[in-house]
């Protein structure tokens, strides 16, 4: 089963009447990408990117977008699945790119500028393997415009450095501009919780392997099962830091839930489980060590 429901209405194009932005994406991807030319959109599954696509295949055609979907073992298979899913409803091909960040000691190191390094991997990979075999025109990612007030996101760096449009952002969409329009595209990602890469998970100068990477997917996966539809499970080592909405945290240490959870969690291989208080937070290893400039 995916997280997302795949539902059968077609995708609106009344959006473009409704929604400047819609319209503003549509007409940087027709110009970005001319006549014949296809678009390659790097594809998670999140609201955002879904948006970039279902708003290149408005533009274009569906025949001529791509979704480029990174895989490596920082990306869940739950994730991945949904990924299609998605892809599926907009009618668009998914090629799936085969990275390797986990061969670049600097990525492997997992500092702050962790994601550069990741997204670096997947753009250059799209650069060298995709673009000229596919016959892109362009290459977009789902970059918003609350996003570039963020400085803990060093991805779009790499983004940037590649010359990798970013649609949403140029049209001045925010995250509540991009879930009005995805609802109004009946996307079936439009209410999906973000879901950041498994590294993500792992603090700030512990090594990133296969192997923590798979303690975390196993945990998360096992606590989805369970019903905990947006949970992150940070690794510190033999302890398993649970983050999630705060409105769950009281019914999270009532029996049964409390010993099922704790058993899901142990099974993946940590020692101790333990909830944080302060509920689920965005950007939690990574904000604390960037500078922040106001203005």
């Amino acid at each position: 089963m995916t997280d997302v429901e795949l539902r059968a209405e077609p995708l609106g194009a009344d959006v473009l009447a409704e929604e400047p932005g819609a319209r503003a994406v549509v007409e940087q991807l027709r110009g970005a990408c001319g006549d014949a030319g296809r678009l390659g959109v790097a594809f998670s599954g999140g609201v955002d990117s879904s948006v970039v696509l279902a708003l290149g295949a408005l533009a274009l055609g569906a025949d001529r977008v791509l979704a480029l979907v990174g895989v490596s073992p920082s990306l869940a298979a739950r994730e991945l699945e949904a990924a299609r899913g998605v892809a599926a409803a907009v009618g668009v091909e998914v090629l799936e790119v085969p990275t390797e960040e986990g061969d670049s000691p600097a990525y492997r190191a997992n500092g702050p500028d962790r994601c550069f390094h990741c997204k670096d991997e997947l753009f250059t990979r799209i650069d060298e393997r995709v673009v000229a075999a596919q016959g892109l025109a362009a290459v977009a990612h789902g970059e918003n415009a609350d996003d570039l007030l963020r400085r803990d996101r060093p991805g779009a760096r790499a983004a940037l450095e590649h010359g990798v449009l970013r649609p949403l952002a140029d049209a001045g969409m925010g995250k509540t501009d991009v879930r009005r329009v995805a609802r109004l595209l009946r996307l079936p990602s439009a209410d999906k919780p973000a879901a950041p890469c498994l590294a993500s998970r792992i603090p700030h100068g512990t090594e990133v392997t296969p192997e923590r990477l798979g303690q975390v997917e196993r945990a998360e996966a096992a606590l989805h099962d369970l019903g905990l539809r947006e949970v992150r499970v940070r690794h510190h080592g033999d302890v398993a830091r649970l983050e999630l909405g705060t409105e769950l945290l009281a019914a999270l240490v009532e029996e049964p839930r409390r010993a099922e959870v704790v058993a899901a969690v142990r099974a993946a291989g940590f020692r101790f489980v333990t909830v944080d208080l302060s509920g689920l937070q965005s950007g939690a290893f990574t904000l604390p060590l960037v500078e922040v400039r106001g203005g």
